[in-house]
């Protein structure tokens, strides 16, 4: 069967028409990593650059003067490493809660077959119907003072954690996944003597790593740049993560330095990226064949 491509292989065969599809295929190539990164660098040059260069019009492109003050004034002012570390608990815990909750809630609806599974199911899609600035003040009453036990969990960072865990779109993605494992794998495992609980553990999530990776940068992600919900919860400034902190101490603190502390926030999420995005194509792509 042959596939079919905008340029033909006798097109591709002729000399002229490898040039010109490379230097159309190089040109397009180009241009894409220019307008993507093209905002990083400017970004981590402007914190290089004194607060008169910043503002000046028209701005400069390259730095008249190379000033890395900006990134040791930025970690000490502003307190970087702390709030810094609170962000890593808080999207940590997070990611271990969500992890373990709807794993378990997802191989429930789609190998445990509940009785009114469909309807639990719908119930959970629907909330993803339903705008997140909606849910904000219940959600807030009810950290505020914890139902049955009437507990507050405000400045503590179960107030991230537990409302991480009702993730409607990463249970769907992963009851979706287990849904797409081949059924005569869980039987045989049955065979050998497997319970629901040691299937699940040594048969199906070694299987799921690609999702499961995918689910944990959402995760970790949704956290590390949410703002509203922890700036409702985190009154006490030394609790507060990273991007409240940002916008709470950017009062009296240079252009430059806020600049390059919003370089140093990125850094993780960026550093991420690039270590799991094998795992993330992978987990994009495993979710769209079937078993």
């Amino acid at each position: 069967m042959s596939t079919r491509t905008l340029v033909s292989p006798a097109t591709l065969a002729r000399p002229r028409g490898r040039a010109v599809y490379w230097t159309v295929f190089t040109g397009v190539v180009v241009l894409f990593a220019i307008a993507f990164l093209f905002p990083v660098y400017w970004m981590v040059t402007g914190a290089m650059k004194s607060p008169d260069e910043v503002a000046k019009t028209p701005p400069t492109l390259v730095p008249e003067q190379w000033h890395l003050s900006g990134y040791s004034d930025a970690w000490d002012l502003m307190q970087l490493p702390r709030h810094l570390w609170n962000t890593v608990v808080q999207a940590t815990g997070a990611w271990l809660f969500q992890l373990v909750f709807c794993t378990a809630a997802a191989y429930a609806l789609s190998r445990l077959k509940p009785a009114f599974g469909k309807v639990i199911l719908g119930g959970i899609l629907a909330t993803l119907m339903v705008p997140a600035q909606a849910l904000v003040v219940p959600k807030y009453l009810t950290v505020a003072d914890l139902p049955l036990i009437h507990t507050s969990l405000l400045n503590d960072p179960l107030a991230i954690w537990l409302p991480a865990v009702a993730n409607a779109f990463n249970l769907y993605l992963l009851k979706r996944f287990f849904d797409q494992i081949p059924r005569d794998v869980l039987e045989a495992a049955e065979i050998d003597g497997a319970g629901k609980l040691r299937t699940l553990w040594s048969i199906v999530l070694p299987m799921s790593r690609p999702v499961l990776g995918v689910v944990s940068i959402f995760a970790l992600v949704a956290v590390w740049q949410d703002f509203l919900w922890p700036l409702m919860v985190f009154s006490d400034t030394g609790k507060q993560p990273i991007s409240v902190a940002l916008v709470q101490l950017s009062q009296n603190i240079q252009l430059t330095v806020l600049i390059a502390a919003m370089v140093i926030a990125s850094i993780p999420m960026v550093a991420l990226f690039l270590v799991f995005q094998r795992h993330i194509i992978a987990g994009i792509s495993a979710g769209s064949t079937k078993g």
